[in-house]
């Protein structure tokens, strides 16, 4: 799968016709790559990240007055307004075909669970990604979870019970679990966990969940930034640790 992109001169304020002009500014970086930026068509870059996501490699195909090249890479994280949720900006990451990475993987639930339609059970997704390592042309887009063998409460999927690809190492043991059935609880189960929650736990959970959603808006309007370890979300590579990186974690792109 390519991406077409363009190599970009122009940043900050330019970068807002960019995006009146059907663009989106990007960051490719690598180890011991430098820094390329670059402009995409934002209908090109949709296309392409629903069909691969964000961990499926790609060849991204850059075009420059030098002539075309292409890189294998991986999208690494895409930008969106925290207001309108549309795609403002990507990074990619540039990987070597001969180097292992390490990537979680996001869970792909399938089937029905006769626990959860006949027996009143409820579906536990323990797991909603797996970290795997692998080589970039081995790295699954998804992992498939069939709920179907869940036929009575209690059943569990386990990671070994997973379809994972040669050549894809998971980061967990074969006995953990992916996702469980659980009985549902009564009339008078629900009613007594009622009584025993007091008015003041109400209040301080209320309180807990205003301070959740602060974080969550102060984090939305701050300036996007890198996580410390790329590992840490679904799709996301880990940066090898030899690459040059800023003290955020990871290379960081020119301000667009």
């Amino acid at each position: 799968m390519e991406l077409a992109v363009q190599k970009r001169e122009k940043f900050g304020k330019a970068t807002k016709k960019l995006r009146e002009q059907g663009l989106i500014p990007a960051e490719l970086y690598g180890k011991g790559v430098q820094n390329l930026h670059l402009s995409i068509p934002l209908k090109e870059f949709r296309k392409v990240l629903k069909q691969a996501g964000e961990s499926t490699m790609i060849n991204v195909v850059v075009s420059s007055p030098a002539g075309e090249e292409k890189r294998p890479a991986i999208i690494y994280d895409v930008i969106t307004d925290p207001v309108s949720d549309e795609i403002i900006g990507a990074d990619l990451y540039q990987v070597r075909l001969d180097e292992k990475v390490k990537i979680k993987i996001p869970l792909e639930f399938t089937g029905e669970s006769q626990a959860v339609k006949n027996k009143n059970g409820i579906l536990v997704k323990v797991m909603q990604e797996l970290e795997v390592e692998a080589l970039p042309a081995d790295i699954p887009r998804s992992l498939v979870v069939d709920i179907s063998k869940l036929e009575d409460i209690g059943n569990s999927v386990y990671v070994k019970d997973l379809k994972i690809g040669n050549g894809v190492k998971v980061s967990v043991g074969p006995e953990s679990v992916v996702a469980t059935v659980t009985a549902k609880m009564t009339e008078e189960q629900e009613a007594k966990l009622a009584a025993e929650v007091k008015p003041e736990e109400i209040k301080v959970e209320t309180e807990e969940k205003k301070t959740e959603r602060d974080a969550a808006k102060a984090a939305a309007e701050a300036p996007a930034s890198s996580p410390a370890s790329p590992a840490g979300r679904a799709g996301k590579p880990a940066a090898p640790a030899e690459a040059a990186k800023p003290a955020a974690g990871k290379p960081a792109p020119e301000k667009k």
